[in-house]
């Protein structure tokens, strides 16, 4: 796992050159939203439960067969399971948006996850919605702008989105 001024500089290393404008701007950059960056994590993190929680409650109201005798969700280990799962999802992509880089949500959480959801017996596509109740409220609460660096955040929200985007196709 590489943050993304670690990686630049590694990538440059194997090639034998030296960093290029266009890196060094676009890491200028991404150093200059970084205040912005840290607010995101930090309010998603602190509504991590929440943002959980309210995932699961929405995405068993709208398939409440997986809370049913028989679902997916059934017993409290279960449930507790799902939760657990959807807490880890969520703790990686914020580890992702921190460093602005995927490779740790691919590498620790997302490589070989549909394989075992597979034998399982996890319904990926409902873990897959899941994760999209998840993007929608960290997104959400990421994007309140009360009491957080101004400037425009479109940006992030997008990178943010696009972590969730690939958890969810990883286990859809």
């Amino acid at each position: 796992m590489f943050d993304a001024f670690t990686r630049v500089v590694a990538q440059a290393d194997a090639r034998g050159e030296f960093l290029s404008a266009g890196q060094i701007d676009a890491l200028g950059a991404m150093a200059a939203e970084g205040l912005k960056r840290m607010d995101a994590v930090n309010r998603i993190t602190s509504n991590a439960s929440k943002i959980v929680t309210n995932a699961a409650r929405e995405l068993f109201d709208q398939q409440p067969a997986l809370i049913a005798p028989g679902g997916n969700a059934y017993t409290h280990r279960r449930m507790a399971a799902c939760l657990r799962d959807m807490e880890i999802v969520l703790r990686y992509i914020t580890y992702s948006l921190f460093t602005g880089d995927a490779s740790v949500l691919e590498d620790r959480c997302l490589n070989g996850l549909r394989e075992t959801y597979l034998a399982l017996g996890v319904p990926g596509a409902s873990v897959a919605e899941g994760i999209r109740k998840m993007k929608d409220a960290a997104i959400a609460i990421a994007n309140d702008r009360n009491g957080i660096t101004p400037g425009d955040c479109s940006a992030l929200m997008s990178e943010i989105g696009t972590y969730f985007d690939r958890a969810a196709a990883a286990v859809a």
